[in-house]
């Protein structure tokens, strides 16, 4: 019997017998061969087609949650808009805000069959195609041929790539956004975000650019100029292509009629309107307000993000609304109250320079002086640059391309100058000079912390550099109304008696011994707490700071927020640290709210672009407050905001002295405005800078003057001349604010009659409203701090003790008129800011 073949070489024969079948099936028949080519170039299109079209293709169903970047808008105090946050021009509305022929007027231009395709339109779709395959190799474009859903898909999901991969994309999500959303969504998507040139997103951003109205007050010319916009923005939108820009107007017009939106009648009129372009669109709202603003950006971006990819909530894309504490006309007066105290300053001093410098080797000088972004808000003055110069004749240019001659040259000024000019008639302009001193300038509320009006410059378009926050400068004797309070709160009374005589420390072998001393070299004798701090005394001052410890008002400092200094030196006392004025400012407010402190704050919340709150300034919760009805408990209460930094008893007494530096001190210039008003003058070393931080119960206000690379302002600058008239101005600008309310004592302090020299009690006298220099005044005591009743023997020493410190400062200008030549060499001091010789 024959033995079997194995099944594998059985199945190995009849897979060759197979093979062999199929290679004669395909050489013998060709029908074969062509269906098999056939199917392989369907299976390679289909591969192709999803690699270049289906493979990461957007979901149509993102367009229900889309949120279109949007820009943030600022409000101030009061709820009005202040400003915004914009790179783009955008403003979303909804459908039903769009007019009816504004939709006309797109439908007739882009997609007449809007309301009844698919979402593509296959005979426009075959037109393109047509002109596409026609301009094959020429170089131009071709027409688009895309249906409004497809304009749709291309603004938000796709981009703007020239390929034909794209559009098969564009017309493949165009269908998917058909059975997603209704036609007004697919419209109203479209009419918020199609470009439209100058900057704008949407017909509300383009109507505001180019005709400066809503889009509910356009007419129908206006409206049709909008619907041709799409096609080439960039053309339509310019001047120099008007006649271009009016056919294509008048063919939409014709379509709206072919339509049966408008009659031939409406039509022709609107033919008859000229385009109504404006030029340059009229600035945003906004207050000026460039520092305060800036600050505001810059905490949102701290917090949300600058840009959409930041997150959903960021600065230019989030569409937030800011609540801020901007007061406009508190803004207002604070920037022109800190410009006439610069002004007075530098009046007469000439021109100092350029405020900036173009290099006339990179191209035309007026189009880089649009590219700085250099301008200021003076009266009528602008900036300008120097296009031309010879001898005695210049020109100056402007960023809009205009120029004009240029008199009044200083000697220096040259081509390529930054510089600001004003008219003087006959077209011609004069150079003008921003003063080169600089200062800041910071309102608040006391009882919130809010910050109301903030001047950081001259003006933030000349430089961003905001002073109010970001300078450090030595704060001068408008520290020392803490080195008092840490006396009060170290056992002194404002009727203490205390030395103003010298004071002198060792400081080790290789600095040897430094002396304080006052203003013009005097002293002497014994006074109350309260004279030295009305008359800015600085070695009263240092002698309270030793009595009290350096350590402990080193405490005070860091507290109340000055400032943290590591080391206990004296001169800290005198304003020797560095701090800012919004520090300075914000530590006089806790002053004034009776030692309770708030941070400084600009934003009150911020809301989302749909209103809801995500961030609040206060973040109490007020359990119970929204209630449907009584429950019968206790009325619910908000917890105190707010650190106690200071006792309350403590910060009232500093205060009510610092009302007799407004009476009788360094700030009398105040006094005449008739409120209640309390503060500090301040002079530092040079002097380099001058200050004064003060206010009411509603307002306080701090402001200093100095140049940005510190140098003398003269012998003759203090605070009392130069910082003080500009707060005087500014209560004058903006009487409504000030009401002129007391400041209100808190509990545990009693108010004493005191002779004002001797700090006695006094019981037959009474202090008088009417002269400011009475003898007798009330002062502010904590419970069995005050001074026992004066007798006339006390009465008779005071005037002895008076007497003699004016003999002893006659012999001590004997002394310094026999020294002048040793005196010259030593450094000088001023009246308010003490420091070593």
């Amino acid at each position: 019997m024959a033995e079997a073949a194995p099944p594998s070489r059985y199945r190995l024969h009849r897979a060759q017998g197979l093979v062999e079948g199929l290679r004669d099936r395909w050489r013998t028949r060709p029908r074969l061969r062509r269906i098999t080519y056939a199917v392989g170039i369907v299976l390679a299109v289909i591969v192709i087609g999803w690699l270049l079209v289906l493979r990461n293709l957007p979901d149509a169903d993102r367009l229900l949650t889309y949120e279109p970047p949007l820009p943030s808008v600022v409000r101030g105090v009061d709820g009005d808009i202040v400003h915004s946050f914009a790179r783009e021009r955008r403003v979303q509305l909804q459908f039903k805000d769009f007019p009816t022929q504004l939709v006309n007027a797109y439908t007739s231009a882009e997609d007449k069959t809007f309301w009844s395709h698919s979402g593509v339109d296959i005979p426009g779709l075959a037109g393109a195609v047509f002109d596409y395959a026609s301009k094959i190799g020429s170089g131009e474009r071709a027409r688009g041929g895309s249906t409004i859903t497809q304009q749709v898909a291309k603004n938000i999901l796709v981009g703007n790539e020239y390929s034909i991969s794209r559009k098969l994309r564009e017309m493949i999500l165009a269908a998917r956004i058909e059975g997603v959303l209704t036609k007004q969504q697919i419209m109203e998507l479209y009419l918020n975000e199609i470009p439209l040139g100058r900057r704008s997103f949407g017909v509300q951003a383009a109507s505001r650019a180019y005709f400066d109205r809503d889009v509910e007050d356009l007419e129908l010319h206006q409206m049709a100029f909008l619907a041709i916009l799409p096609k080439a923005p960039e053309v339509y939108g310019r001047s120099r292509n008007e006649g271009s820009a009016i056919a294509r107007r008048n063919w939409v017009l014709d379509q709206m009629v072919e339509n049966g939106h408008v009659s031939a009648g409406e039509a022709s009129a609107a033919k008859a309107q000229p385009l109504g372009l404006i030029q340059q669109r009229p600035a945003e709202r906004s207050a000026d307000a460039g520092y305060f603003l800036e600050e505001v950006r810059r905490q949102l971006i701290e917090r949300y993000g600058e840009q959409a990819d930041d997150g959903r909530n960021s600065v230019y894309g989030g569409g937030l609304w800011v609540r801020t504490s901007l007061d406009t006309e508190l803004q207002d007066a604070a920037r022109d109250a800190l410009r006439a105290g610069l002004l007075r300053y530098a009046g007469g001093r000439g021109w100092h320079g350029p405020v900036a410098t173009i290099d006339p080797d990179n191209g035309d000088l007026t189009q880089q002086l649009a590219s700085a972004n250099i301008g200021i808000s003076y009266e009528n003055w602008r900036i300008g640059v120097v296009t031309a110069r010879s001898g005695q004749s210049a020109t100056i240019g402007f960023a809009n391309g205009d120029e004009a001659p240029l008199r009044g040259l200083p000697d220096e000024i040259k081509v390529g100058d930054v510089t600001a000019v004003s008219p003087v008639g006959g077209g011609a302009f004069r150079v003008r000079t921003v003063p080169e001193i600089a200062g800041a300038f910071v309102a608040q509320d006391p009882s919130t912390g809010r910050v109301l009006a903030m001047q950081g410059g001259f003006d933030f378009r000349l430089g961003s550099f905001n002073r109010a926050t970001q300078a450090q400068r030595q704060p001068g004797s408008t520290i020392k109304p803490f080195v008092y309070a840490t006396g009060l709160d170290q056992g002194m009374t404002p009727a203490t008696m205390v030395p103003d005589t010298s004071y002198c420390v060792y400081q080790g072998a290789g600095l040897g011994e430094k002396c304080f001393r006052n203003f013009g070299g005097d002293g002497g004798g014994t006074h109350t707490m309260r004279w030295g701090l009305e008359q800015s005394r600085n070695l009263m001052t240092v002698h309270i700071a030793a009595d009290a410890g350096m350590p402990n008002v080193l405490k005070t400092f860091s507290r109340v927020g000055i400032g943290s200094y590591e080391q206990p030196y004296l001169s800290y006392a005198l304003g020797a640290g560095d701090t800012t004025v919004l520090r300075m400012t914000n530590a006089y407010a806790a002053l004034e709210n009776h030692g309770l402190q708030h941070d400084a704050s600009l934003i009150d919340y911020v809301q989302d672009r749909r209103g809801k709150v995500i961030w609040r300034a206060d973040p109490r919760d007020c359990t119970g407050c929204n209630m449907a009805r009584w429950d019968g408990r206790a009325m619910p209460r908000l917890a105190q905001r707010g650190r106690q930094v200071m006792d309350a008893r403590t910060a009232f007494q500093t205060v009510h002295m610092l009302e007799g530096v407004v009476q009788r001190g360094t700030a009398t210039t105040l006094r005449d405005l008739g409120i209640p008003l309390f503060g500090k003058t301040g002079t530092t070393t040079g002097p380099t800078d001058v200050w004064f931080v003060g206010g009411s119960p509603e307002i306080v206000a701090g402001m200093y003057m100095g140049y940005d690379q510190p140098r003398s302002l003269g012998g003759w600058a203090q605070g009392g001349r130069l910082a003080a008239p500009m707060f005087k101005q500014f209560v004058q600008a903006t009487p409504d604010k000030w009401s002129g309310r007391p400041f209100l004592a808190p509990s545990g302090v009693r108010l004493v009659r005191v002779d004002r020299r001797s700090g006695k009690r006094v019981f037959g006298s009474w202090p008088s409203d009417s002269d400011p220099k009475a003898g007798v005044i009330w002062e502010a005591f904590k419970p069995d701090s005050e001074p026992p009743r004066e007798r006339r023997g006390d009465r008779v020493a005071s005037v002895r003790e008076l007497i003699l410190a004016q003999l002893r400062r006659g012999e001590q200008a004997r002394a310094r008129a026999d020294a002048a030549a040793a005196e010259a060499a030593q450094p000088d001091f001023v009246e308010e800011q003490g420091g070593l010789y």
